[in-house]
């Protein structure tokens, strides 16, 4: 059986997360272009998203 491949996702206030890679993305998040196995995709996801803010709050939008 192959491992199962997800997707790392970002949302609009660049947010990240990771996606089964055989299913469809919710409304508001889209793909990185980073896929892999689920180990792989959290360690991205520890590298790439240094401030956990969502992007309103380090912009100070209201």
């Amino acid at each position: 059986m192959a491992e199962p491949r997800f997707l790392v996702v970002r949302n609009d206030e660049e947010q990240y997360s990771i996606w089964s890679a055989d299913r469809e993305l919710p409304a508001g998040w889209h793909d990185t272009g980073f896929a892999g196995s689920r180990e792989e995709c959290l360690a991205h996801v520890d590298e790439v998203w240094t401030d956990m803010r969502p992007r309103s709050v380090r912009e100070g939008i209201s």
